[in-house]
């Protein structure tokens, strides 16, 4: 059964998929298998075995590796063996773990679990009914997101484009789905495929949106249909679309209004029957006044727009779920019984701002069903900010905020200062310990995003911390 490591760093998060056997390498050095770039964690720290029986093994670094077991069974044996309760700390030596125990490198955490598509097979308990309020796995239980709803399901039998806004982490591909669920009955029958246009580089997202001739560039071998053409008959969704280079939104344009595609390194157009969704974070009229966005592919894509509100604004949203969340964690971690959340915690988890939303909700409920041994998810497995108010205060309804994702809206500070993008990037980087990747991931925008802004405030480039003896 395919399985993943998830890191917990920071405030970062990371799913690494893992090979069915064989063994992974665990540092912070670059050559690693799986690389955690922060500095508690040693450059050789660990090796996990993943031949029968499960493995971790610590290299004696002078951070020795602590096991924390899920399950009571083993909870209890590696009790006796260590004489404090469920914890055990290793040093130079290999022990044997399960799925969803707690495993401490210095201060990342690291859990392996079921991969995401093991969980999406089809079973028993995904035949039963959803409960009012909900759609398969989707909450609406909030009447904002309940009128949001059925706006999009009044949109989803036609053609019509529809353009998802909402800032980072809100559940833009979720609802994506649902209205593709929603569509004409061929429709959703046919394929739902999805691109995060601020994941590739110029020249590789134009392969992958219109595909390839044979030759057209070195090491095209062979001809390759590109997106568009392998969703014809289904519907295709764009995520982060305000992060494309001006040529492909060009290209793109051509796309939506001849329903014809041309492959890179192709003389003959080919036509489609797509359906198009897409998503962004951005103020796209912002972003057309300024010249970085085309006004014609602006009023293509937004036939019909959406904006999807933030978590903050969606208290009644937040339990159900955190109990959806925590049965899919419960299901990753291989548990037996879903832990429920106490009054106590539900309460902090609801005046929470969640700058980071929906994404950042379900991060949280997984740390905290990782760290809890019994059945309930106590204040103690929240991260520290939410246990002593330490968060940001929630900002004013439709304000922009820097977890937003939107860099170029600029946030105020409790004392009314103009917080600078520049200043953003620079405390997302000292937060990251200068790892590229986490800090665009908690700014909520792209790595190759955070780069060009790097380079145009001309920032030092982030220094390799310091090797651990």
């Amino acid at each position: 059964m395919a399985r993943e490591l998830t890191v917990f760093a920071g405030d970062a998060v990371v799913v690494h998929p893992l090979p069915p056997g064989g063994s992974v390498s665990i540092g912070r050095a670059a050559d690693n298998d799986i690389c955690i770039n922060h500095a508690s964690v040693s450059r050789r720290h660990a090796v996990l075995h993943l031949d029968p029986p499960l493995r971790i093994e610590d290299l004696g670094g002078p951070n020795p590796i602590s096991v924390r077991a899920s399950r009571a069974d083993l909870a209890r044996t590696l009790a006796e063996a260590a004489k404090t309760e469920d914890m055990r700390h290793v040093s130079g030596q290999a022990i044997e773990i399960a799925p969803g125990d707690c495993i401490t490198l210095g201060s990342a955490l690291i859990v392996v679990r079921l991969a995401e598509a093991a969980m999406s097979a089809p079973s028993a308990d995904r035949k039963r009914p959803s409960a009012p309020g909900e759609t398969g796995e989707v909450v609406v239980r909030d009447p904002a997101m309940q009128a949001l709803y059925e706006q999009a399901y009044l949109a989803a039998p036609g053609l019509i484009s529809v353009l998802l806004l909402g800032e980072t982490g809100t559940g833009k591909e979720v609802l994506a789905r649902a209205i593709h669920r929603r569509s004409s009955p061929a429709r959703a029958r046919g394929p739902f495929l999805g691109l995060n246009c601020a994941a590739l580089s110029e020249s590789l997202l134009e392969s992958e949106l219109f595909g390839h001739e044979k030759g057209a560039f070195t090491g095209a071998l062979q001809a390759k249909p590109g997106l568009f053409e392998a969703a014809d008959g289904g519907t295709v969704f764009l995520d982060e679309v305000g992060e494309l280079p001006m040529s492909t939104q060009v290209k793109l344009l051509r796309v939506l209004e001849e329903r014809q595609v041309l492959r890179v390194g192709g003389r003959v157009p080919r036509s489609i029957d797509v359906r198009f969704l897409s998503a962004t974070h951005r103020d796209l009229e912002a972003e057309v006044a300024r010249g970085a966005f085309r006004q014609d592919l602006y009023f293509r894509l937004n036939g019909v727009a959406l904006t999807i509100p933030p978590l903050r604004e969606r208290a009644m949203d937040i339990a159900p779920l955190v109990e959806l969340f925590a049965a899919k964690a419960s299901k990753a971690f291989e548990r037996q019984r879903v832990p429920a959340a106490s009054a106590e915690t539900l309460t902090l988890l609801e005046r929470y701002p969640w700058p980071g939303n929906i994404r950042e909700l379900r991060n949280v409920i997984e740390r905290a069903v990782m760290l809890c041994t019994g059945d309930t998810l106590l204040p103690e497995h929240l991260p520290a900010k939410m246990r002593t108010g330490g968060a940001p205060a929630a900002p004013a309804r439709g304000a922009p905020t820097a977890s937003s994702g939107a860099l170029t809206s600029a946030p105020a500070d409790p004392r009314g200062v103009e917080v600078s993008e520049k200043q953003r990037i620079i405390d997302a980087l000292e937060k990251c310990v200068g790892n590229q990747t986490y800090a665009a991931k908690l700014l909520g925008i792209s790595r190759r995003t955070l780069v060009s802004r790097i380079k145009e405030y001309d920032l030092p480039r982030p220094r390799k911390p310091r090797q651990a003896p």
